[in-house]
């Protein structure tokens, strides 16, 4: 793994220099990001702060324009595709299925990186397909097609996949957008204890900032294409920093059932 000092800890993922973009169009301006083993980190921000642009980045589904990208202290673009695949796990902010796949057949899909194209599941796939199905909740609707689950189910499904691929991170994009506010909560839950039973590592990219704050060892704040604070939600919400980066004003107040910051906004900060 990357150390960079002796004694301090060890980073499981480096961006160094990092400068991405499409089209030629510059979103990402050379920032730089370390993420720990065994933390959830959010990544907050501004609609175009270049939030998503940074998962993909970290995740390899989008190639740099400079800089690198270390998975314990290796060059990401230099790790075989399938081995990425098997440490790695992404959950887009869109999802595409055949019509007619069944919760079971779509979760199967996460053992593709741990077979040759022509292997057949064999009883430890089972196993872990049955796992993934239990832990996200979704045993009694395994036979039922992806199609006609709720928002809620269907999220879950999708993150049966990425568990069946047995990763060491779990990278999602807005997992909770368009769900209502107990399927969004049940996401959470579910994010929080594959990282606490599981010690999975989880980066995702959430806008509910009091989310973000109740659910984060650690936030990166992006505005512009740049990391403006990161830290611990404590560290970095405030009253300036929701000025400075989200132009509102809103009173910050600690939480004090689980001792986390609470954004209470309270309006436009000015006219944009």
């Amino acid at each position: 793994m990357v150390i960079e000092k002796k004694g301090e800890i060890q980073a499981m993922i480096c961006g160094c220099n990092l400068k991405a973009g499409y089209d030629g169009r510059i979103v990402l301006k050379e920032l730089d990001v370390t993420i720990e083993k065994g933390q959830i980190v959010t990544l907050i921000g501004p609609n175009g702060s270049g939030k998503s642009t940074l998962l993909k980045a970290i995740s390899r589904l989008l190639n740099c324009m400079s800089g690198t990208v270390y998975l314990d202290g290796k060059d990401i673009h230099k790790i075989n595709t399938r081995e990425v695949a098997k440490r790695m796990a992404v959950l887009p902010q869109t999802q595409h299925m055949p019509p007619d796949f069944t919760v079971e057949e779509l979760v199967a899909h996460g053992r593709i990186p741990h077979h040759r194209w022509y292997e057949i599941k064999n009883d430890d796939d089972q196993e872990i397909i049955k796992w993934a199905i239990k832990v996200s909740k979704l045993e009694d609707l395994a036979a039922r097609p992806v199609i006609t689950l709720s928002g809620g189910e269907r999220q879950r499904a999708w993150i049966a996949l990425a568990l069946a691929q047995k990763p060491e991170v779990l990278l999602m994009d807005e997992p909770t957008t368009f769900l209502d506010i107990c399927h969004q909560l049940e996401i959470m839950e579910l994010v929080k204890s594959l990282n606490q039973e599981m010690g999975i590592t989880v980066i995702m990219v959430l806008h509910d900032l009091n989310q973000a704050a109740s659910h984060s060892h650690k936030i990166f704040v992006l505005n512009k294409g740049s990391i403006v604070a990161s830290g611990t939600p404590k560290e970095v919400f405030s009253k300036e920093l929701l000025k400075d980066v989200y132009n509102i004003h809103a009173d910050v107040i600690i939480n004090k059932a689980n001792g986390c910051p609470a954004i209470f906004p309270l309006g436009l900060a000015a006219v944009v």
